[in-house]
């Protein structure tokens, strides 16, 4: 699964076993508190949800960690980005002719009450923009158009 963290993008390959889900050398026991063991101490974590993202409060340190939900490339190529399920677009924030970096939110929609974020899979200029804000967009429905530089 992917985040979007202060550091950039982070993928974390998590395994589960009950309660303890466990990632790099770290577990995490999930009661009703939270634990976080590392280097053979456990330290009881505190953690909010505020819409996509979780702050977890650690030591000391404050974390943040949202959720990242990349468009789906079309099975032609990966310059096509679909929408993952209806929804209607609340925000574009690129224009055709636009360079955009992997990892850039190129646009943000709203399905099943929750604010999607649709992320660039890979470098290049935006070809097209297919939708405006407001516009409702059925699953598959292909978003934009990035071809790679």
């Amino acid at each position: 699964m992917k985040f979007l963290t202060s550091d950039g993008i982070k993928e974390i390959e998590a395994s589960r076993e009950s309660s303890i889900f466990k990632f790099n050398e770290k577990s995490v026991d999930i009661q009703q508190d939270i634990w976080l063991e590392m280097n053979g101490k456990r330290h009881k974590v505190v953690a909010t949800k505020v819409g996509d993202c979780w702050w977890l409060h650690v030591q000391g340190y404050i974390l943040r960690y949202e959720v990242v939900e990349e468009g789906v490339s079309n099975s032609h190529d990966n310059s096509g980005l679909t929408a993952p399920m209806p929804g209607k677009i609340l925000d574009v924030n690129f224009s055709a002719g636009d360079a955009v970096k992997k990892g850039d939110v190129l646009l943000v929609m709203e399905a099943m009450k929750m604010e999607h974020k649709i992320i660039a899979v890979t470098d290049g200029i935006v070809e097209s923009v297919n939708y405006n804000v407001g516009d409702q967009v059925t699953q598959g429905a292909e978003l934009l158009v990035i071809v790679q530089n």
